[in-house]
């Protein structure tokens, strides 16, 4: 009788421990779920050895990943906002002065030279807002790796000189000289269509940024991996404090405001040399001039391959 109720004794015992075991447990995980809800640091300095000790790490790791994903949700729709207000704010000019332009060429008053004019104005602020829309598209597609294209190995007087055929009368009608100095050809890895668009990009900003009569001087340099393509101009310049701002999206200089120009150019030529594993660097004086040096991966032998 005595050796049965020791075991009813030790049983009632053990079965009273468990179940204070169990509910101190769950008391403790209802904590640990708590503190992730609440986006709360996991702190658990004393937490005992064994599978609960586990538990906390799987926990604590959890969180780590839910937080990590709720930042960078957070980070999207910030960068989804900003996107959207600036397109509208690059697209309000030109689509206010296409509705101006329609509204003058509908009067019946209006004589034949002006009305000439206007026509003018219209297609050059239709040519525009086209332009916009085209280059906010590629930015986009590349941002989110929905165009791919391929970066073999092409003949770098091919791709420069499609450059300069598209900015020739812009530079012509300007009186700018463009100076291409000597230099031997050469294969390197690049897409030609996309990088004569960072070419022309280049050139467009030293044509709009350099007075009549200045130059843009092109020089070619090969190193040992890559190969510099520099573009020197004698134009206004870039301020120092804004020399690492002017490949982010939508910049604009403080000195530009009557300018025209949308910011997007520098930053969609990034996105284009990124996937061609290449770069660019910026050198500036503030009224002295600039250079853009754009760099290509060469190709490894006489035969072009990359």
């Amino acid at each position: 009788m005595l050796i049965n109720g020791i075991l009813a004794g030790l049983l009632c015992l053990s079965s009273g421990y468990f179940i204070y075991w169990r509910r101190k447990t769950y008391r403790e995980i209802d904590a640990l779920l708590d503190c992730i809800l609440e986006r709360e640091r996991i702190a658990y300095s004393d937490v005992r050895e064994g599978e609960f000790s586990a538990l906390v790490s799987k926990l604590t790791r959890i969180q780590e990943v839910l937080t990590s994903q709720a930042l960078k949700a957070e980070e999207e729709k910030e960068q989804v906002k900003s996107l959207v207000s600036n397109m509208s704010h690059q697209l309000k000019t030109p689509l206010a002065n296409l509705s101006l332009y329609t509204e003058l060429l509908s009067t019946s008053g209006i004589d034949g030279e002006k009305k000439t004019e206007a026509g003018e104005k219209l297609k050059r602020q239709t040519d525009k807002l086209n332009f916009i829309a085209g280059s906010l598209m590629k930015m986009i597609k590349l941002e989110q790796n929905a165009i791919s294209f391929d970066a073999t190995e092409a003949l770098l007087r091919e791709t420069l000189l499609d450059a300069v055929d598209m900015m020739y009368e812009r530079m012509e009608k300007k009186g700018i000289e463009v100076i291409l100095e000597p230099y031997e050809d050469c294969f390197l890895r690049h897409n030609r269509k996309w990088t004569a668009e960072v070419f022309v990009n280049i050139l467009e900003n030293a044509v709009k940024y350099t007075d009549r009569g200045g130059f843009i001087r092109i020089q070619i340099c090969p190193y040992e991996i890559y190969t510099e393509i520099r573009f020197l101009d004698n134009g206004r310049g870039i301020y120092e404090d804004e020399l690492t701002q002017i490949f982010k999206r939508f910049y604009r200089g403080r000195d530009t405001e009557h300018i025209e120009g949308s910011g997007i150019g520098l930053y969609l030529s990034n996105l284009i040399l990124e996937k061609e594993k290449g770069y660019m660097t910026v050198k500036s004086v503030y009224g002295e001039g600039s250079c853009f040096s754009v760099f290509l991966q060469n190709c490894k032998n006489e035969l072009g391959v990359c």
